[in-house]
């Protein structure tokens, strides 16, 4: 096995049987491998391959009776980070290998889990029965849940594939499975196979249709960044009163800040001698981030804490995530470390990984792309890696004082028609910046201050960015969720 990243990420645990542990290579090296003693030699007919966010574009999946001598027996020459399943292997060996040669990330590379499938010499070669009485138990807007009669084998059934429009999505130790994550109001045709320990899978069950349910309608959420000045209404000048207005108007189910909320040092008593007496009046709705101005309080963020309370700090930490309609959102603290091995970035991994929602938008001060006096940011750039690689629809920020809607892009910031898409909404109230757009990469930018009214529905999301005068300076088209 090649380096693990530490010993809290070593090669056993792609072979232990849970989902919630990972194997990690070394960051930032080519090539590098994993490799799993059979115990013996068999015949392998199948491999599935389950990456996390730190995937491989280009592996081998190899072979060997000595551990020294390895062929191939599959590959992946356009990897996407998805579960990758080899099957129809008809191959020989005590040990298998996966090789990667080339990452995705600047980190290393990382399984989830790792299942070889096939049988050892003199081993069990009867595949299980078929799987009885297929039934759709269940429904709702986003998921299906299923439940059928146990098959049988002369050792014992292993698990279940469950088979969604003849691809498999998932597994199942029992005879039951919910399938998250569905488009409303559409039909979507499953069957079940068991297969064994040995690697033996049985023919396909019954199939039937489940048709998931109507969406639970649209929902309205506001959202801006760089908000309250040391100013207050009586003021002709101060923005931050007339925004709050326009958050008043949309009103919001919740309403999302992307940091620096409050300047110029973000004391407790600047938070409510200004914030409070206009963007307070939402604080019970409110999903805050901090930025670079909550900092400058000593120590750090005591202004941000004592004001938001746990509303901040959910889950004791300055990043968290919530849940709306079929939306999961991701609170994220720019200002903390995001780099590999972070705990800032290894609890986003988790978190995305555990998400059952069919879309997910993201949110923290420091944009990863700028065309504004700030620039570019690559304090977060680790965020942003994670979340493209984890097919997040949407990422808001703040920071540079500008509106700025962006193509979708890559991880690396081209543009690309697969990629995430992502906004600056950092005109809540703050003085503006100059902004001079990239057309490569941006769609439309402007330095005015509004708030975005983002409309979201249960696979669809769209914006305004509604100016002090009530109107849209910027409406997008209607986006679908990856």
């Amino acid at each position: 096995m090649s380096s693990a990243e530490d010993t809290g990420l070593a090669g056993q645990f792609a072979v232990d049987g849970r989902a919630d542990t990972r194997w990690a290579s070394a960051p930032g090296i080519d090539p590098q491998w994993l490799a799993v003693d059979l115990g013996g030699t068999a015949e392998v007919h199948q491999v599935i391959v389950r990456w996390e966010a730190a995937y491989a574009t280009k592996y081998k999946v190899q072979l060997s009776a000595n551990g020294s001598s390895w062929t191939d027996i599959s590959s992946r020459a356009t990897g996407d980070g998805e579960t990758d399943t080899h099957g129809g292997l008809n191959g020989t060996g005590r040990y298998l290998r996966i090789l990667g040669t080339e990452r995705a990330t600047e980190w290393g590379y990382s399984l989830w889990e790792l299942e070889v499938y096939g049988v050892r010499a003199g081993g069990d070669v009867t595949p299980p029965s078929v799987p009885a009485g297929l039934r759709v138990t269940g429904t709702t807007s986003s998921s299906a849940s299923l439940t059928w009669t146990a098959a049988t084998d002369n050792v014992g059934v292993a698990g279940y594939d469950i088979l969604r429009n003849g691809v498999v999505v998932g597994t199942a130790s029992g005879t039951a499975y919910t399938d998250n994550g569905l488009a409303p109001s559409t039909g979507y045709d499953y069957t079940v196979r068991a297969k064994d320990s040995a690697g033996n899978t049985s023919g396909p069950s019954n199939q039937v249709r489940a048709t998931t349910g109507a969406g639970s309608g649209s929902f309205v959420i506001a959202a801006a960044g760089d908000i309250a000045e040391q100013c207050t209404e009586s003021s002709s000048s101060c923005v931050h009163p007339k925004t709050a207005r326009l958050v008043e108007q949309m009103n919001p189910v919740a309403v999302i800040t992307m940091g620096d909320n409050q300047y110029d040092d973000a004391h407790l008593s600047d938070f409510r001698n200004y914030y409070d007496k206009t963007w307070g009046r939402f604080k019970a709705k409110t999903k805050p981030t901090p930025g670079n101005h909550e900092t400058y309080s000593s120590p750090p963020l005591a202004g941000y804490k004592g004001y938001f309370g746990s509303i901040a700090t959910p889950n004791g930490k300055t990043y968290y995530s919530w849940d709306q309609g079929n939306w999961h959102f991701v609170a994220l603290d720019s200002n903390e470390s995001s780099k590999p091995g972070s705990e800032q970035a290894e609890w986003l991994k988790r978190d995305l990984a555990a998400n059952k929602k069919g879309c997910v938008a993201a949110y923290f001060h420091h944009p990863r792309w700028s065309s504004g006096s700030h620039g570019h940011n690559t304090s977060s750039a680790g965020l942003w890696e994670t979340l493209v690689a984890n097919k997040t629809d949407l990422v808001l920020g703040g920071h540079d004082h500008h509106y700025e809607r962006f193509k979708p892009l890559n991880a690396s910031g081209k543009a690309d028609p697969n990629g995430t898409r992502s906004v600056i909404g950092g005109g809540g109230g703050a003085s503006l910046y100059k902004v001079s757009a990239d057309p490569a990469i941006t769609e439309f930018a402007k330095s005015v201050h509004g708030v975005l009214k983002l409309t979201l529905t249960d696979s669809t999301y769209s914006w305004q960015l509604v100016g002090l005068d009530g109107k849209a300076i910027d409406s997008t088209p209607t986006y679908t969720c990856h």
